[in-house]
Formats: structure tokens, sequence, C-alpha cells
């Protein structure tokens, strides 16, 4: 810390040219001179005293100096560039600040001119000590805690989906392998944990009879599976093949147990580090999100159309190239909320739901609040603009929707078209003066025909 004292107030009333008295470091030394300086003992010391001053606190060491300086000098007034610090420095010491734009420009021209006013420092220790401090309070701003390592999230999402391929092949292996013994089990159990873990307690088909499997089966189950292994069409098999198909088992049996575990510790990291958007589209989806965008602050940083189709650049790039219609979704298609809405309104759901969720990642990556408030108002937002196309989809069909059909402004297209009579002669058309020509040739050519017949008769 280091205190300096006006010594001429008269220039500090000109704020717009004060700044030419800061010109050169002599000019500095004559508005204003070193009074009280107190270093640091290290690094922590200072970057304690320095968090304390942005937050607008009163510091221990502080605080020493200013006591002293009210015991000595209380009569004079404290500049302050804070105006909340200044507030507490008057609440706990009793002692009079200043806060204007004079204040701010005293300020901004001290620092210009730091090293000329403090003598015995040399340029290059006072940049690597700025340089330090400043490194060691961006990570202070930054608070970066272990609970906000995203890392942990795509190691755990991208583990989570090699465990269920894994997972896979064992049980379609062990449901072969066992197959082959008792086929009929296959159909009679469908889900492959209860499979496994029935295979694995009785072994052979003729252990069924003995065995009592009440535990993992229900009981009308249990008969069937009883009655099926007495008239069983599988073939014998050895003790050896046993113990190989329920090691397998136990495998099968183990790596699901730790996928439930992996699952509930992905599901405790997404609600500390992204919290609103697991409301909005669950904790595997935006895992996954995470997992392709390579971080949460990368994924911040992607506009809304962006995060919709995360997942589908393939079909994206294939249908530019092709010229044919874009995807409407990538990983967002396996949200609850774009399940939950019909084949025809899908993409518009998914639209508005990829622009909420854009909102509650930025808000996860950069606000300070861990609340999922702000998640749960626009999930909220979502299902109800849902409801409302569903709903209007419903009315539509019904023909109740009369609200509706009085906004649409009716346009008559019909034209009035007049009958042709022309079309129904087969006659070739014929002018009027070519008409009366003929007629007149008619007539000459009866005269004539008259005429020689009445000669004739002569």
């Amino acid at each position: 810390f280091f205190l300096l004292q006006v010594l001429n107030e008269k220039k500090l009333q000109e704020v717009d040219s004060l700044w030419k008295e800061f010109e050169t470091p002599e000019k500095a030394n004559k508005i204003v001179k070193l009074k009280h300086f107190e270093k640091f003992q290290d690094t922590t010391e200072a970057l304690a005293a320095s968090t304390a001053l942005v937050e607008g606190k009163l510091s221990k060491n502080l605080k020493k100096i200013l006591k002293k300086i009210v015991a000595k000098d209380a009569h004079e007034q404290l500049a302050v560039a804070d105006a909340k610090l200044g507030g507490v420095i008057k609440d706990k010491l009793n002692l009079s600040c200043i806060h204007s734009p004079m204040v701010t420009e005293l300020m901004r021209g001290i620092r210009s001119q730091i090293e000329g006013l403090i003598t015995g420092l040399p340029s290059r220790e006072m940049a690597a000590m700025c340089l330090g401090l400043a490194h060691s309070l961006s990570r202070y701003k930054l608070k970066f805690s272990p609970d906000k390592v995203d890392t942990m999230i795509i190691q755990a999402i991208s583990l989570l989906d090699d465990l269920d391929k894994e997972l896979n092949n064992y049980i379609m292996r062990c449901r072969e392998w066992y197959g082959w013994h008792f086929p009929e089990l296959g159909k009679i159990i469908t889900d492959n944990l209860t499979y496994c873990k029935c295979v694995r307690k009785v072994g052979d088909r003729s252990n069924f009879a003995s065995s009592d499997v009440s535990d993992i089966l229900p009981e009308e189950i249990e008969e069937d599976v009883k009655a099926a292994a007495e008239i069983s069409m599988g073939t014998e098999v050895s003790e050896e093949d046993i113990n190989n198909i329920i090691h397998l088992c136990d495998q099968v049996i183990e790596i699901s147990e730790y996928r439930t575990q992996l699952y509930d510790y992905l599901k405790n990291r997404m609600m500390a580090i992204a919290p609103n958007l697991t409301v909005m589209v669950g904790e595997l989806v935006g895992a996954r999100l995470i997992a392709h965008a390579g971080s949460l602050l990368n994924l911040a940083k992607h506009p809304a159309s962006t995060v919709q189709l995360l997942g589908a650049e393939k079909a994206l790039f294939r249908a530019l190239k092709t010229k044919r219609d874009t995807p409407k979704f990538g990983l967002i298609y396996h949200a609850s909320l774009v399940g939950q809405a019909n084949t025809k309104n899908k993409g518009k759901i998914s639209r508005m739901l990829a622009a909420k969720t854009a909102l509650t990642i930025r808000y996860d990556a950069l606000g300070e609040n861990t609340s999922a408030e702000m998640g749960a108002e626009n999930r909220l937002k979502v299902e109800t603009r849902m409801r409302l196309l569903e709903e209007r989809g419903l009315r539509r069909i019904s023909g109740t929707g009369k609200a509706l059909a009085r906004t649409d402004k009716y346009q008559n297209k019909s034209e009035v078209k007049v009958f042709d009579p022309s079309g129904d002669s087969t006659l070739p058309t014929v002018s009027k003066k070519r008409k009366i020509q003929e007629m007149e040739e008619q007539d000459t050519e009866v005269t004539v025909k008259a005429k020689k017949f009445k000669a004739e008769l002569k």
C-alpha cells in the first residue's frame, strides 16, 4: 500500500486538463508526493488485499495504515476511486472520503506515472510483480473449484457408453452360450440382469427343480421355468462349460452394478456443474452435449442453432451437398421433451428447446448462482408451448377451432366461366361473304337448269 499527498489542489479543479500535469514524472511530483509506503510480505498477502479492494472491503493491513493517518491528519480528506470502499472507511474509521470525476482522473494520472512517484523499484521487477498479481487475481475471480471440472463428466459419459456396448456383447454371448443347454429360458426371462443372476445361482438346468429362485423371479415365472426345464430340448453340457458360463454371468452382474454406480456419480456431477442444463434435457443428454463440444465453456459459446444440431454434423453436410432438407435435431432428439412431442411438432419443440438450453448452458458456465430455478422455468415454458401446439392440432381435427377460423381471411378464388355454344357444332366455320357468294351461285345454276328444261319441252 502507498499513500500520496496532493500538493496543489487548485490544479485538480480543472478535470479536463488534469492529464497534462501527469505527462512527465517531474510534473507529477509537483502535484502529488509519496507520504507513506508499506510493502506486502508475499503474493498471498497482496492477493488478499487486492481481492478485498475489488469487493469493496477493508483489509486488516489497510485498516492499520488508515488508523495511523487518522491519528495524525484526521482533518484531511481521503480520495478513493471506489465509492463503496469510501463508505466502508467512513463508517469504520470516521474518516472523511471523497469520490468524484476529479478523483478518477487523478488516479488515472497516478497509475501512468507510478514508477516515477515510487522510487527504488526497477521497472522490470514492477512489471513482473504486476503480472504475477494479475494472474493470481484472475484465478480468484474465476473461483476455480474442483466441483466445476467438467473433464470428469466427459470421461464418465464416455465410459458409460463403453460399458453399455460391452454389457450388450457380454449378455448376447451369455444368452447364446447358455441357450444351447436351456434355450427355453431366454424366452421366459426377458430381463438380462435377472437372466444372468438366475443362471449363476442354478447352473445346470436339472438343478431348477430343486432350487429356490423366488428371490430373483416371481412365483408364476418360477413355475414356468421349472416346467420348461423338465421338457427342455437343449443339449447336455459338461460341468466345466457351466463354470465358464457362471463366470461370464459374474462379469455381467459386476459391470451392471458398476454402471449403476457410475450413472449415480454422473447424475450428481451434472447437478453440481450444470444444474439448469440437467433440468432442461436430462443428465445423459447434457453430458453428451458437453462431451461433444469439449467443455461446458465451449458449449456455452455455441449458438442455439448449433446446440440443436450437435451430433448430426454428417447428416447436415450430406443434406447441404445433395441439396435436400437439413436435419432438425442431433443429440437433443433424445431429450424427454422432444420424445413427448408429436412427430409433426418435434422440429418446433427441438428448436425451442435448443434456444432455452443455450441460455441455461451460458447461465451454468458463466453465472455464479448454482440453483436450478432458471432451468425449471424454461422447461415449464417449453412444456406449455408443446401443450398449445398439441391442443391446436386437436381443435383443427375436431372442427371446434372457431377462433382460429375467424382470424383467417377468406379469399374467393373461383372463376365464373361462360358456356361457349360454338363448341357444339361439328361443321367447319365459313365467313358470311363466302356464304352469300355460294347462295348466289346456287340460284343462277337453278335458273339455268329451269330454262334448259323449258326449251326441251318445246
